[in-house]
Formats: C-alpha cells, structure tokens, sequence
C-alpha cells in the first residue's frame, strides 16, 4: 500500500468579483474554493513538532486571496487557472483538486461549480512553461 497525503480546504469564502449580470439576472453573492493539495507523506508523517518540517500553507492562501480581490474576473474558470499557477510555484505540491462554487443561482437556491483535478504530469508541466525565477 502507498501512503499518501493532502491537505484540504473547504468551503473557503472568497472576495470575488466573477461574471456579468444583465437586469433582473440572479448575481452570486457568495464564492467559495474548495482545495486539495496532494504533497508528499514526509510532510505529514514528521519527527518533530516543526514548521520547518511541514507544507506551509498560510502564504498560498494569501496569494489565492490577493487573486481573488485582483479585478473582475468573467470566468469562474480564469480564477481557478491562476489558483492553479499559484500552487504550481510550490515544488511540495504534487496534485491538486480544485473547485468553485458560486451560490445562489436561482432565486436565492442552488450553486454552480467548476472543478479541475490537475495531476502531477500536468503539474509539471506548467512548471516547465513558467518563467524560471532567479
């Protein structure tokens, strides 16, 4: 058996302004990201009670939140490519889930969402086509 690892967000709120809305459209007022990050089990499985030892999470949803707030988006679909190039910029990320839920769609009821499972090869992929830092 292989041991794997993620961590998971849900439901997190986001401030986004997606989409344009005619009058009398039904215009979301809530977005909410779900996320899974598959990283590696060492990351999780540690020795000793360190940040250094684990994935640091906190910087990543700064940036998914600095996204978020970055100007009018049309598409679910656009936020999410950037939430996916963000996570592409950490090496412990290996995989990941994401999805985009938007509430409510008709008359105060339902949601729609965007999901997206991106896998490792396609992972690094969009690594190898970024820009390199120095």
């Amino acid at each position: 058996m292989t041991t794997s690892a993620c961590i998971e967000l849900k439901e997190l709120e986001i401030s986004a302004n997606i989409g344009t809305y005619g009058p009398g459209a039904i215009k979301p007022d809530r977005h909410l990201l779900d996320l899974k990050l598959w990283i590696d089990s060492h990351l999780v499985l540690i020795q000793s009670d360190a940040m250094e030892n684990v994935f640091d999470y906190d910087p990543l949803i700064l940036e998914i939140d600095r996204l978020a707030k970055d100007g009018h988006y049309e598409t679910q679909e656009r936020l999410m490519t950037r939430i996916v190039l963000a996570c592409s910029q950490y090496q412990q990320i290996q995989a990941l889930e994401i999805a985009l839920m938007k509430y409510p769609v008709r008359a105060n009821s339902g949601s729609l969402g965007v999901h997206l499972t991106v896998d490792h090869l396609t992972l690094n992929g969009i690594r190898a086509s970024l820009p390199q830092r120095e």
